[in-house]
Formats: C-alpha cells, structure tokens, sequence
C-alpha cells in the first residue's frame, strides 16, 4: 500500500495543504484565503480561530481530493509564517488577542527602549538577532501589557504563548503538545542560539513568564499525534519548520554556501552556513536552519518586509492590475521604468538597512510617467532589494554566490527574473516546484519516516529554468546606485513632526 506525507503550509495570507507521494510529487492541494486585518496603520493581524479553520479545511480538501484513506499517510510535516504571535488559554483553547503578524509594527517604540536600556548587543550575541518589532517576543509582551488581567493569568500558569506551528501543533493534538521547533524559536528573540534554551534575561527584561512558552524541539522528529478525529485516521507530526527554512531545505540548499530567495509576502533570502553560526557584521540575522537528531545547522538570512505585498498594493490599494498575474503583461508595455524608483518600505526597511521608521515612495515621476512605468518599477524593487541582501551575505559568508535558486510566487514573472539576475549579475535558478515551502516540510517529514534518506532528497526538485545576466555591468551599477540614493531619502521618515 502506498504511503504519503501531508505537507501543512499556514502562510501569511493562506492556509495550504499538499499531500505528496513516496517519489515527492504532488498528489493534491487545496488553499483557502486568510483575511488580513489593519485596525491601526502599521497594525496587521490575524484571526487565530481562522487559522486554524481554514489549515484543517485545506488539509481534509486535499485528503478527500486524493481518494485515499487517511491511515496511508504516514505523517504531517508543519510550515508556518515565522515571527507571527498568539496567546491563548491553556484550558479553553480560547485566543486572548488576535494574532499580531510578522509585519505589524506597533511594537517599534519597545524595541527603542531595549536599545535605550543597552540591551541590543546582548540580543545580537544571544539570539542572532536585533532589536526589532519584525521578531515575536515584543508581540507577547504588548498582548500581555494590554489585554485586561492578561499578565498576571500568565503568571498564574492560565495562558500559553507561541507562533503559528505551536497553536497548530497545540490544535491538532487536542492541547497534548505545546511545543515548537528551533527555527521558529530562534526568530522569537528569546532564544539563545548557543545554548539552545530560552533566555532567563530576555524573558526577564520583556516580563515574560517562562511558563506561558513553548518546549522547543528538534525540526524533524516527534510533535504528537494529530487525532483521529481531524483526519479519520491517527497521523504523527514528525517536522516543523518556519517557512523560509522550510523552503531551503525545499532547495536541498544543503551544503554551507547554498543558498535561496523566496519570493513571498515579503522576500527572504537564506544561506547555509552549515553547523557554524555565523555573526553577521553587514546588518544580516543568524537563524537556525534546521535541527536534525542532535545537531543544529545554521542560516545567514535577509528579510525583505515588502515583496510580493507590494504587487498586491499595485492592485487592491491602487487598481493597475486585475490580478498579480497581469504584473508582468503590463510592465512589458514599457521597456524599461522610465526613470520611476519604488521603493515600497510600507512598513519599514528590513535587511540589511533595519529602519523600523522608513516609509515607501516614488521618485522619479514625469509627466509621461504612465501606470506601466509604475507596475515596471515595483516589480524591480523587489530584484533591488534582494541586491542589497545578497550583497551584506556575500560580505559575510567571504565569497560571493555562484548561483541563486528561487521560489514562490513571483518567480513564474519571467520579466522579473531576468531583471533579478540582471541586477545581481549572477544566475538565477528557478526550480521545479515554485512553492517550495511545503516540499520542504514533507522532505523533512518523509526523511524522518523513512521515505528516503539525506543523499535521495538531491533528487528533488530540480532546476526548472535559469536567466542568465545580459545588462551591462556599467548600466547594473548605475541602477543600482539610484536604488540605493532612493532608499536612503526614505528613511526615518515616520520620525518626521506632523503639522
């Protein structure tokens, strides 16, 4: 009888589910659309009740579709929006809060008084991280300030905190298992990547009951046992990994040098740095990239706060487009940005920049500047910023990057390809499967059950098309430098007075 692994990809603005077969191939999938809720401007956050709905309705679709019985699939492997943070009651179940997501800013002027309070070196050396509102642990530390009562039941041991996989993990095995992984715990700022354990001190200093967080796990191995009653069958949960891990592991970016850019919500670029966890010195994060048995291994990451959000700002918030998908058909209307630079910093400057207070702009703008130019030059934003991410991680890691696999969305915008390799000057590879986050997960998953073992994955998900640099490097470098004279006017502009 044959076996299959059930891949749970709870996006930033999607559930998903994939079921995979036994040679990783897609048997079924279903989707279901996440409501994003903004009650305050740089406020994003999420129904966790929704979550939690649509991921169990996305994976029985997918189960139903496939026509096999649910005691065939021999595990569930979790990949989850990273960062995203909940609090709920450990008897009832019942969220306190929304779901306060990754890219909600409200907890800027918290990060300042950590910096202010001398705290951001520590932070740094300890969790490979920097102060900022991007991470979790200022999330659970507003939820507690400002739900009535919210502290102190923690402190009673009432109410339990985590990211997505935990309240998934937490739901489906009925409240048995309250637990999450590395690589979600190391995007907390809370965990000490060196000592592998929560950090007294940072939980301390954010007044954050111990009690109330997660027991943090190896990425492949044992999270429970999803009931029968979700699936009609008992299914082990045997990997969790937060989304961009996933997706490198998805890459079989296995070796310390490899790397991938997903191109999501916002971007994420990650590179293996193998079992050393390197320090970054040009604004970059050290996360962990997955844990396997006893052994950590680590990432250089780069996150890109805006990316595919700003396609979607090009149609829902300014009406240029019916779809992402006509992104590309109206950007070839034009041969080029006429001059227009987009830098779409809604919610502040990620890596390797870290302003929290940058806002975004146009510049450049004529008066033949046509909506096309506009639809051109946020598509190029988001090949400008992975540049400037690429560029601190080949600075760190002391060689630059031979080659670029990508994945997600954007990356079937083949305009956008081109000009990505063209602006890096290197070769971008687009793989097999443009979600690779999900592929990652049952790899894990399926490593852990038995499918096949650490040399077999190389087998998966292969290159698919590559775009080769044609731009001149003297054009390259100009753009670029423009880009970079863009970015530079837009931040701290939030910080500016109001009349």
């Amino acid at each position: 009888m044959s076996r299959y692994i059930l891949s749970l990809d709870q996006g930033t603005t999607s559930s998903r589910a994939i079921l995979f077969d036994e040679e990783a191939k897609m048997v079924s999938q279903a989707q279901y659309e996440l409501t994003q809720y903004f009650p305050r401007p740089g406020w994003v956050e999420h129904d966790p009740e929704q979550i939690w709905n649509m991921q169990l309705r996305s994976a029985r679709a997918a189960v139903v579709k496939s026509g096999i019985d649910p005691s065939q699939i021999a595990a569930i492997g979790i990949t989850n929006q990273r960062e995203t943070a909940l609090v709920w009651e450990k008897a009832t179940g019942k969220p306190v809060y929304p779901a306060i997501v990754w890219q909600d800013r409200r907890t800027a002027e918290m990060c300042e008084e950590l910096k202010r309070r001398g705290l951001e070196r520590e932070i740094g050396e300890k969790t490979g991280l920097v102060a900022d509102a991007y991470f979790s642990a200022t999330k659970i530390a507003w939820i507690l300030d400002h739900v009535e009562g919210a502290r102190e039941r923690a402190e009673r041991g009432e109410l339990l905190a985590g990211t997505v996989d935990t309240w998934l993990t937490w739901k489906l095995t009925g409240g048995a298992v309250h637990a999450t992984d590395v690589t979600n715990a190391s995007r907390t700022m809370l965990f000490d990547l060196h000592r592998k354990v929560w950090d007294g001190k940072l939980m301390a200093e954010l007044n954050i009951p111990a009690g109330m967080l997660p027991e943090v796990r190896m990425s492949g191995g044992s999270f429970g046992t999803a009931l029968k009653q979700w699936f009609g069958a008992e299914i082990p949960i045997a990997s969790v990994l937060g989304d961009q891990q996933a997706a490198l592991f998805g890459h079989t970016c296995l070796e310390a040098g490899s790397a991938k850019n997903t191109y999501g919500t916002g971007c994420f670029i990650l590179m293996n740095t193998g079992s050393e966890a390197v320090v970054s010195r040009h604004g970059l994060l050290t996360t962990v990239a997955w844990g396997i048995g006893d052994q950590l291994y680590y990432a250089l990451e780069g996150s890109v706060f805006v990316a595919g959000a700003a396609v979607q700002w090009l149609e829902e918030g300014l009406g240029l487009i019916e779809n992402p998908g006509q992104s590309e058909e109206k950007a070839r209307e034009v041969e080029d940005s006429g001059g227009v630079v987009v830098v779409p910093a809604f919610t502040g400057l990620g890596a390797p920049y870290w302003d929290m207070y940058a806002r975004g702009a146009v510049f450049g703008l004529t008066r033949g500047t046509t909506s096309a130019h506009l639809v051109r030059a946020t598509l190029e934003s988001l090949a400008f910023q992975s540049r400037d991410v690429i560029g601190a991680m080949e600075k760190d890691a002391g060689m630059p990057l031979s080659d670029l696999r990508v994945d997600g969305g954007a990356v079937r915008n083949d305009l956008l390809m081109q000009f990505q390799a063209d602006i890096l000057g290197r070769e971008v590879t687009r793989t097999t499967y443009a979600e690779t986050t999900a592929l990652g997960a049952a790899l894990l998953a399926g490593l852990i059950a038995g499918f096949w073992n650490r040399e077999e994955l190389r087998n998966f998900n292969k290159a698919e098309k590559t775009f080769t640099p044609v731009m001149p490097q003297e054009e390259r470098e100009d753009r670029y430098r423009i880009w970079q004279d863009a970015v530079s006017r837009t931040m701290g502009w939030d910080k500016h007075e109001r009349l």
